[in-house]
């Protein structure tokens, strides 16, 4: 991996293709610089390839106002439409990793046209080239501005008496087009764009700038724009690459399984589009602004796994944790209550990229709302981040001062009980609910005593609190446990079905009870398989969280096993996910636990494969970052460990468990080989100072070959992105989501969005197929269950389906019936002109099947408005024979006769003739 051409050859191999037009956010590729982003699909209802336009520094000012989800909520900028001249008929689109660029062809009924587009990495512009065939050259490019509202409109209306930002304007002036946005709390966000040719090839240019409290943003748009139009393409996409290229050669990571490795990579493509050191603390949503329940930052699990893949890939300079902590102290500090405000600080669970919300942090023992514990766990990232780097100024400045505030707010609450044990009271697991003594704070709190104890001795600071954190650590009260392992609190089991990993904090990532500690490995067990074996509401990152867990445990093949079912069942075609809305910490967290399972760092150990499973006999790792500032490599060819490396930069203890077997031998690396010790169980330590690098191997045998390079693939798949529509067997299945236009399905976090049968009730998106694909008796239907708000179902009323030209046997339907069984009396329109009935007869959601149906999918509940209900509903898989002689070329789905009942389909799959 030592060239741009195997670096190209490699990362090409990653690349999402789509051979089909994406339709949403999380289907379609997306571009991103950190500021800029934009996601690439069709435009709904039109025709039209949309480029939304968002950025990370466009939101609200308006804290005192509903908070985080309105008034200092991120918000929209718009959408750039690509409008043909003739009807799109196909799309062949590939994400290309390397450069950082999405290209291909549109095909119309017209002709063609070929686009390059990118968010350039330095001018924070959308930069688009397509060149059009003969019979397109009337294409053209539409800017359309969005309201500057919260996406949280999805769910509710906005706060009673909240004002709504003006409309935009827009303007041309000078060959420009600008759009200008005023906000209500004053400032602007500004969208300047230019196309520049004519005929068959054009550039189109776009740059979004945000300023408050001043009007900067129109002067600071505009000059982007005019610069970068002056310049030759060539030029801007040189620099463009430069960067990216730069970027992925900083560390290396090959495994065997071909789904994984792309998954992974397009992982880190994806944190540099949305995440930069200087760039705002990702939101929910990264720079991709969708409509969502949650349009603002989440410190409670989602902004610490977003990041933490920075770390082992030896990306440090896309943190902004430490940067965005440090320069909102004052806003941390006003988030308590003023009689806490002397020596305490905190974090409220949702916030601006400023750390800025509504309200205060609520008071441990009053109410059952007190969750504490953000400022603390973000400040775990700092530590992480300060362990990686060794950077002694992140330490002081930042860690040090903060952690020691928020520490102070725990210690205002302690109290000593007759057991002779510190108590905590009342504070909120997230997002389980209240307990005392509850886990993730103790979990918390002995964590920030035990570093701010390290942190002092390391800067040789004499603080008069820390005779008190010696004592918090010596009598705080054990962490409750019973048969089941970790209960969430003192009197509260985990009872319960629950996504989040809270109760187990002290497991992972704090590392307080670990495997190493013979003493607590049932604990661990036990608490593990509880939880994760309570189905009903876990999501995509309680398995990434499981994976990583189990890496601990030296169990890789679970953890493989968790990985795999996170994308079976959460991770979309373009690695995306949702829950209610598009989220983007889990696939992130996913490819955390894939360095989790190849190499982790705590303890004072470095641990080479602790977690690889085992059907990944080979792997490869280079310049991964670990605690320590080290940078390591290691190769494991046919199931065993050939070698590692260690290069120090930062000259700190080097501790090695180097996963070899036999006798070995440690050797420099242009320099004399260094002294090293045998501490036992397969630990050595090895004396490096800074820039400083040694090579274990075992010591029998001939030297190893310490190349490195991509590792062959054992386990083929399929690209990510959209493929054709994929022909399973016989089966072909049919696109409907254009036609979708009802939501059946609801999330239990929120239940007023959907409405099945016309009461509001809905099935619970979480006992549903996720991935766009499920199977029943042998037939495989493409399955939709998209976020909050969107359609999922097609309600019978005379919709004309086309279908692939073919000859069919059957038609497979995927539906129910609302309020009653129902029969649609479906046409077949064959390609001779003919036509044939094909009723479709649907049971009723709520019954046993009636017409000869199979269950495809069965609820054990369903949601209505006031929440869940205890009444189990189904999808039914109905077979309606046609004529596998003709050409069939559509389906029309006519409305019921009669009746009251509604007929729902939800998937269409076509069976030929065997």
């Amino acid at each position: 991996m030592r060239t741009d051409t195997e670096w190209q050859r490699f990362l090409s191999g990653q690349d999402l293709v789509w051979k089909r037009m994406p339709r949403t956010w999380y289907e379609g590729p997306f571009l991103g610089n950190g500021l800029l982003g934009s996601m690439v699909y069709q435009e709904p209802g039109e025709n039209a390839l949309r480029f939304t336009v968002h950025h990370g520094e466009v939101q609200d000012h308006r804290p005192t106002q509903g908070g985080s989800d309105w008034g200092v909520a991120r918000l929209p900028v718009g959408n750039l439409l690509l409008r043909p001249v003739g009807k799109i008929t196909g799309v062949d689109l590939r994400l290309d990793l390397w450069d950082a660029e999405v290209r291909g062809t549109i095909t119309t009924d017209k002709g063609r046209l070929t686009l390059r587009a990118l968010v350039h990495n330095d001018r924070t512009m959308l930069l688009a080239t397509v060149e059009a065939s003969a019979g397109e050259e009337g294409f053209r490019w539409e800017f359309r501005p969005s309201p500057a509202v919260s996406p949280r409109i999805i769910r509710e209306d906005p706060p009673k008496g909240f004002e709504p930002n003006p409309k935009p304007v827009s303007r041309t002036e000078g060959g420009l087009g600008i759009t200008v946005q005023s906000m209500v709390a004053g400032g602007q966000t500004v969208t300047a764009y230019k196309e520049r040719g004519t005929g068959r090839e054009r550039t189109y240019y776009l740059c979004v700038a945000h300023s408050y409290p001043g009007l900067d943003a129109e002067g600071r748009a505009v000059t982007t724009v005019r610069k970068a139009s002056a310049l030759p393409v060539s030029s801007l996409l040189r620099s463009h690459r430069d960067w990216w290229h730069r970027f992925y050669r900083k560390s290396f990571l090959s495994v065997p399984d071909a789904m994984l490795q792309s998954f992974y990579w397009i992982q880190l493509y994806k944190l540099a589009c949305a995440a930069r050191e200087h760039a705002p603390v990702m939101a929910t949503t990264g720079p991709w602004v969708e409509p969502t329940p949650w349009p603002g930052v989440w410190w409670n699990l989602n902004v610490q796994l977003e990041y933490w893949p920075v770390l082992g890939s030896n990306h440090l300079e896309l943190d902004a944790i430490p940067r965005t902590l440090a320069e909102n102290t004052d806003v941390l500090i006003s988030a308590l209550k003023p009689e806490y405000r002397a020596d305490s600080a905190a974090l409220r669970r949702s916030t601006d990229a400023n750390c800025e919300d509504n309200g205060t942090v609520p008071v441990p023992g009053v109410g059952d709302q007190a969750e504490v514990g953000n400022l603390p766990w973000a400040l775990h990232n700092v530590w992480l981040h300060y362990r990686h780097s060794m950077d002694r100024g992140l330490l002081e400045d930042v860690l040090y001062p903060l952690l020691r505030r928020s520490t102070n707010y725990y210690l205002h609450f302690l109290t000593e009980q007759s057991d002779g044990k510190l108590h905590l009271p009342k504070t909120f697991s997230p997002e389980y609910g209240p307990a005392p003594d509850c886990n993730y704070d103790l979990a918390l709190l002995r964590w920030s005593c035990r570093t701010l104890l390290e942190t002092v001795e390391l800067l040789g600071k004499d603080d008069p609190l820390a005779p008190k954190w010696r004592e918090v650590l010596d009598k705080l009260v054990p962490y409750p446990v019973d048969e089941n392992g970790f209960m969430v609190g003192t009197g509260v089991p985990f009872a319960k079905s629950h996504r989040h990993y809270s109760h187990m904090l002290s497991v992972y990532p704090l590392y307080l009870v670990n495997w190493d500690q013979k003493e607590n490995r049932d604990l661990i067990t036990r608490s593990l398989e509880h939880w994760i074996g309570f189905e009903g509401a876990l999501r995509g990152y309680s398995f990434s969280g499981a994976a990583s867990i189990s890496t601990q445990m030296g169990r890789g093949s679970d953890a493989l096993k968790y990985l795999r079912e996170l994308v079976a069942r959460f991770i979309q075609p373009n690695t995306h996910y949702y829950e209610a809305g598009p989220v983007i910490e889990t696939p992130l967290s996913g490819a955390q636990a894939m360095h989790d399972m190849l190499c982790q760092s705590w303890g004072g150990i470095i641990r080479f494969f602790p977690g690889v499973p085992d059907e990944w006999r080979d792997v490869a790792l280079h310049d991964f970052r670990t605690e320590g500032a080290f940078l390591v490599s290691g190769v494991r060819t046919g199931g065993r460990t050939r070698w590692v490396r260690v290069r120090s930069l930062a000259g700190e203890p080097c501790r090695v468990r180097h996963s070899l077997t036999g006798r070995i031998r440690v050797a420099g690396v242009r320099g004399p080989a260094p002294k090293w010790r045998d501490l036992g169980e397969g630990v050595i330590e090895i004396d490096l100072d800074r820039d400083e690098e040694a090579v274990v191997y075992p010591a029998a045998g001939p030297r190893p070959d310490f190349r490195i390079a991509p590792v062959k693939v054992s386990e083929p798949a399929d690209r990510w992105g959209l493929p054709e529509l994929p022909q399973t067997g016989q089966g072909t299945q049919v696109d409907l989501v254009g036609v979708f236009d009802n939501d059946a399905i609801t999330t239990e976090m929120y239940y007023g969005d959907g409405d099945f049968d016309g009461t509001g009730r809905t099935y619970p998106m979480v006992q549903l197929p996720q991935t766009g694909q499920t199977e029943d008796d042998g037939i495989t239907f493409a399955f939709t269950n998209g976020s909050e708000g969107s359609n999922n179902n097609v309600i019978a009323a005379g919709q004309k389906i086309d279908v692939p030209a073919g000859g069919y046997a059957n038609l497979h339907v995927l539906g129910a019936g609302d309020t009653g069984n129902v029969t649609i009396p479906a046409v077949a329109s064959y390609a001779d002109g003919s036509t044939a009935k094909a009723d479709i007869r649907l049971t009723a959601w709520l019954s046993g099947p009636a017409y000869g149906e199979t269950e495809a999918v069965r609820t054990s509940q369903i949601h209505a408005r006031s929440g869940p209900v205890g009444t189990k509903a189904a999808i039914f898989h109905q077979t309606v024979a046609l004529d596998p002689a003709k050409e069939l070329s559509s389906i029309t789905l006519t409305a019921p006769a009669s009746g009251t009942a509604r007929a729902h389909v939800f998937a269409l799959t076509l069976e030929k003739k065997s």
